[in-house]
């Protein structure tokens, strides 16, 4: 089921979750696996919507977990990236269904950058997109209707629109993209985006016309989220799908390793097991149950190897059973 579907029928029994990402095309238990998260000061990512979970373990048998019996697994199964086992139900924490407003405003990114702290604090969900080669900026709000003032003074409306919160907050996009994303912690964020925005400037913007994607994520704590421990702010890269983009990525990485960012897991970067050990304070204990979990790294492909730093002559051999805290 993706994101979508989940949406969808949710609504028909009245309910939702609490944030929708800025697509909703990947599957609902894929984007729980990798932290996919929206936008919003106070709104976590995907992941802490799961409460529970039925799943398949490495020696193939079904079993059960439950936060209320077991919250330090259910932390780490939250982003776990497919490798605790395989999923086959999953219980949700939710909302009564609710509507939004949704509107998109244009100006220039010096008028969004001075007014970024009250944006992000008076908006239920707020982001914006910086274009390159204009230096203008597009707004995105979601407020419940008739919450917010009707103008922003430095910023023209272009598209005002009511619906329920999984139809307006994602964003039905044709055209494909590689894209590269870093959490950073939230006071980081416009230094960060600053150094992005001259570097782009000077060596980019002739290259690269597709826009940098600024977004807001509340703390949590679950062991891999990009978000564990920190008010954070998100910055994306992107680029049409097709052309080159590992130089124009690669240029523009050391600047997110520099603050402190943490890679999106679904998207592009070039981080190994002894970078992101650094990032995550609960590297090793989310590695404790992996290991506890697969010993002999059955769930792990080729990249996810590289990842946790396995290899074919260090898996383990001993016969995984339940596999429990």
């Amino acid at each position: 089921m993706t994101v979508h579907d989940a949406g969808r029928a949710l609504r028909k029994i009245g309910l939702a979750t609490h944030n929708v990402g800025d697509v909703d095309v990947q599957t609902l238990v894929g984007a729980i696996g990798t932290g996919t998260h929206g936008t919003g000061y106070q709104l976590q990512n995907l992941s802490t919507v799961l409460i529970g979970m039925r799943m398949v373990n490495a020696c193939g048998e079904i079993v059960e977990y439950s936060f209320e019996d077991d919250p330090e697994f259910l932390r780490a199964a939250r982003v776990s990236l497919g490798t605790l086992g395989i999923f086959t139900a999953i219980r949700l924490r939710l909302l009564p269904a609710f509507q939004l407003r949704r509107r998109e405003w244009c100006t220039h990114i010096d008028e969004t950058l001075a007014h970024l702290d009250e944006l992000m604090a008076e908006n239920r969900n707020f982001d914006f997109y910086w274009y390159p080669r204009s230096d203008r900026s597009k707004l995105r709000t979601w407020n419940p209707p008739d919450e917010r003032p009707d103008q922003i003074p430095y910023a023209e409306c272009i598209e005002d629109q009511t619906g329920w919160s999984h139809e307006v907050l994602p964003k039905t996009r044709a055209v494909k993209f590689d894209e590269m994303e870093y959490a950073l912690p939230a006071e980081a964020g416009p230094l960060c985006f600053q150094e992005i925005r001259t570097r782009v400037k000077e060596r980019w913007r002739k290259e690269v016309a597709w826009r940098v994607l600024y977004r807001t994520i509340a703390p949590d704590d679950t062991y891999l989220s990009p978000a564990y421990g920190r008010q954070t702010v998100t910055i994306s890269l992107h680029h049409n799908a097709g052309l080159p983009f590992q130089e124009y990525f690669s240029d523009i990485e050391p600047i997110f390793r520099a603050y402190g960012g943490r890679p999106h897991w679904g998207k592009k970067h070039t981080l190994k097991e002894t970078d992101l050990r650094q990032l995550y304070p609960k590297w090793d204990d989310f590695q404790t149950v992996r290991k506890r979990m697969d010993p002999d790294c059955i769930f792990l492909n080729d990249y996810l190897r590289q990842l946790f730093g396995e290899t074919r002559s260090n898996k383990m051999t001993t016969n995984n059973k339940r596999g429990g805290m």
